[in-house]
């Protein structure tokens, strides 16, 4: 059955290179990129006709994701840049930008007003998960490529922020996460949301 009518790959921090972030974290499945492939495979199988969706990446593996979303029948469409005010990396240069391209399955109808592709990115601190990805940034996309009651998808929700974004923005969502500890809080924050809604 094909019904999501959009997904939000917010997957590893750099694609498969067996990532920890400064505190010791790591992303469940980092280890090999064994998993992109069929992955990404599901991703476009659930997706709806004419749907959309963002995937971040790891711009040092941005190979593999391409194949694996080009293999999977995905045409990009578009490429996304969320400008930092600092790095939260250094090594030749600092990074100080995340990433996503905008893939399409099938021929969405274009957006009445157009997002630039150049996005803010505000500082998350990384509270809860490794890759913590803003509300602020992905709530934008959400509404941009999607009609309210929509249903969007995150087959790597991390700590929930996608689940949020799209409960902010009028969606359904369906969040998936392997590791419990991140899940936890997940379900924590989207709970904390319901309440403060209900009050």
């Amino acid at each position: 059955m094909h019904n999501v009518l959009w997904v939000c790959c917010v997957s590893t921090g750099n694609g498969p290179i067996d990532y920890t972030d400064r505190s010791g974290r790591s992303i469940a499945n980092d280890k090999n990129d064994e998993w992109l492939l069929p992955s990404c495979q599901q991703m476009f199988r659930v997706l709806k006709p004419n749907s959309l969706m963002v995937s971040f990446y790891g711009w040092n593996r941005v190979d593999k994701f391409v194949d694996a979303w080009k293999k999977s029948g995905f045409r990009i469409v578009g490429h996304l840049v969320f400008k930092k005010r600092y790095a939260s990396k250094t090594g030749f240069l600092g990074h100080s930008h995340e990433n996503a391209y905008l893939l399409a399955k099938g021929r969405p109808v274009m957006p009445v007003k157009p997002m630039k592709d150049v996005q803010s990115w505000q500082y998350t601190g990384n509270i809860y998960h490794p890759t913590q990805k803003p509300v602020s940034s992905l709530q934008p996309l959400i509404e941009s490529f999607t009609q309210p009651n929509a249903i969007v998808l995150d087959p790597f929700a991390g700590s929930g922020s996608t689940c949020i974004a799209a409960a902010l923005s009028g969606r359904r969502y369906i969040g998936i996460e392997l590791i419990a500890e991140y899940h936890a809080i997940g379900q924590q924050r989207i709970a904390a949301l319901r309440a403060c809604r209900a009050a």
